[in-house]
């Protein structure tokens, strides 16, 4: 009896000891893991990510992303800029950026300088961006957006100049305002007009979209022609044609 008892003692023990390694190595097993050399794991850093910064030096623009962050692309277009200067010591100058994107979806918006280093000319260079939607959307009008930029007490600059992907927008002295009144089709009612090449439809003809007044890098996409391919560039607006060639039938922004 001594004998057995002492067996299963032994066999007891065995079995903890096997039982607490597995354990340990299924803890070891989820914990998470380490993320790749050069991607970190807390928040990006750059101008406003936990505390003002030096506008100048902002992060390098090719720094590496988390894969899960949606690309970002400068906005359609600029609509105003205004820099506006606090009233209480010390004085920060405030920059206000409005624009417009060609559909729903994106989001993030912010205003990142365009190079490191203070500008020759004393005019900080802006681009305005976002990040995209992940998928086309249907052309229903422009979208309205916007950003501030804070600038730090003290700074150099003597104005603000702020691009989008198809215009720019500065504002000569600080404080100051500076606003453009965009023109061009954004296709909210395209679909059932016709469509008509440069040279080929006065201004204002009823019924009608003129290759003059679509937002640059457009693409035309007759009934009898394929497709390179979509490269998900969401500043480009996209108008099928049915087949009589002429008739839009669909628009989207790619």
């Amino acid at each position: 009896m001594t004998k057995l008892f002492a067996r299963l003692s032994a066999f007891s023990v065995a079995l903890a000891v096997m039982v607490g390694l597995a354990g340990f190595a299924f803890a070891q097993g989820t914990s998470p893991t380490p993320p790749p050399a050069g991607v970190s794991s807390g928040p990006p850093q750059g101008y406003g990510g936990g505390g003002p910064q030096d506008v100048t030096s902002p992060s390098p623009s090719g720094a590496a992303q988390p894969y899960a962050t949606p690309p970002q692309l400068p906005v359609l277009f600029i609509t105003s800029v205004e820099v506006i200067r606090s009233t209480l010591e010390p004085r920060q100058d405030i920059v206000r950026v409005r624009g417009v994107t060609g559909s729903l979806g994106w989001s993030a918006p912010q205003l990142v300088p365009l190079f490191i280093g203070n500008p020759a000319d004393g005019v900080l260079d802006l681009q305005f961006i976002a990040q995209v939607p992940a998928d086309s959307q249907a052309a229903q009008g422009f979208v309205p957006i916007s950003a501030i930029f804070p600038l730090e007490p003290g700074h150099p600059f003597k104005g603000v100049r702020v691009r989008g992907a198809a215009n720019v927008v500065e504002v000569k002295q600080i404080p100051g305002i500076a606003e453009t009144k965009i023109t061009t089709e954004d296709c909210a009612k395209c679909v059932g007009k016709k469509f008509a090449s440069k040279g080929q439809a006065a201004a204002g003809a009823a019924g009608v979209v003129r290759e003059e007044d679509m937002p640059r890098n457009f693409r035309v996409i007759p009934p009898t022609k394929g497709v390179a391919g979509i490269t998900h560039n969401m500043n480009r607006l996209n108008i099928v044609l049915g087949d009589d060639k002429q008739t839009i039938v669909w628009a989207f922004w790619e």
